[in-house]
């Protein structure tokens, strides 16, 4: 019986560390290098994974792909993107255009799939007012600078994705917290001059 107890043991252990393995170190890297100075600064650059189109968030160490033009209210066209990179959702704005430009990605889906999707978004709370998100557009790079965060419910997503005050903005959205999809994290975020 003990032999039992010790090999489920052992099995909880590995599927913990398995399914949230990905997540865990996303967020102890942050964390070491918070505390001890480390990683990327807003003055260091990180040469962006694609320039055609791509985001790079060098506070929470984010570079990836963003595929455009992707059907936010359709899960077979976005959940095999979102194992790839980050979305921008169909009929939100380009960079290089007044509006909103909406992007998407997983901090991840549910908790028993935090190993198979790309987590690319899991760090997004950790920016605040006035932190730097880069986009890269047809071998241009825009710069945005985050002016509000907020927790939401998902049937509001819709007046976010083509909200417009005017201007030139950014909504980041994962779901919230990670690991559910209860709720959504939007982070908001205006273009600047360079």
């Amino acid at each position: 019986m003990k032999f039992v107890g010790g090999i489920l043991i052992i099995s909880g252990i590995v599927i913990l560390l398995f399914t949230f393995g990905p997540v865990a170190k996303e967020e102890v890297g942050y964390q070491f290098n918070q505390l001890s100075g480390g990683g990327y600064s807003s003055e260091q650059s990180i040469t962006p994974v694609d320039t055609g189109f791509g985001i790079v968030i060098t506070k929470i160490n984010i570079n990836a792909k963003i595929f455009p033009e992707i059907d936010s209210q359709n899960p077979q066209e976005f959940l095999p993107i979102l194992k790839k990179g980050v979305a921008h959702a169909k009929g939100s704005a380009y960079p290089d255009q007044d509006g909103n430009v909406f992007l998407f990605a997983h901090s991840t889906d549910a908790f028993y799939n935090v190993a198979h999707y790309n987590a690319v978004f899991f760090l997004i709370g950790k920016l605040e007012k006035g932190d730097e998100i880069d986009i890269f557009y047809k071998d241009k790079r825009y710069k945005y600078e985050v002016i509000e965060k907020a927790v939401v419910s998902p049937d509001m997503l819709g007046q976010y994705v083509k909200e417009h005050t005017g201007g030139k903005t950014l909504t980041l959205q994962t779901c919230y917290p990670p690991g559910t999809t209860l709720k959504r994290l939007i982070v908001i975020a205006k273009q600047v001059e360079r």
